[in-house]
């Protein structure tokens, strides 16, 4: 499982430890991702995913997960929050017809 923030595109950095002698030592800096499931409201489901911990502050401030991948752009996605994205806009269309 690549360690990639399926809605964000968050991935590991590469930078240095610094001792105090100050030779330098490459490292990695990992996201913190975490499991959750989150629904959306638009199409009444549940999706289990595996997003680093400042997206779920992102989708929380920007009210869900609709409201999320309504403003984010689509090369950050993964195909599986794509896909998502792509059914919300489907669903959203076909209701303004509707009315």
């Amino acid at each position: 499982m690549a360690r990639e923030c399926e809605l964000s595109g968050v991935k590991p950095t590469i930078g240095n430890i610094v001792s105090h002698s100050n030779v330098k030592t490459k490292r990695r800096f990992m996201p913190n991702l975490v499991n959750v499931t989150l629904r959306s409201e638009a199409l009444d489901r549940a999706f289990p995913m595996r997003i680093a911990a400042k997206t779920l502050r992102t989708i929380d401030k920007l009210g869900g997960l609709d409201g999320y991948l309504a403003k984010v752009r689509d090369d950050k996605l993964s195909p599986k929050a794509l896909k998502i994205k792509r059914d919300i806009e489907k669903k959203a269309e076909a209701e303004g017809e509707a009315a």
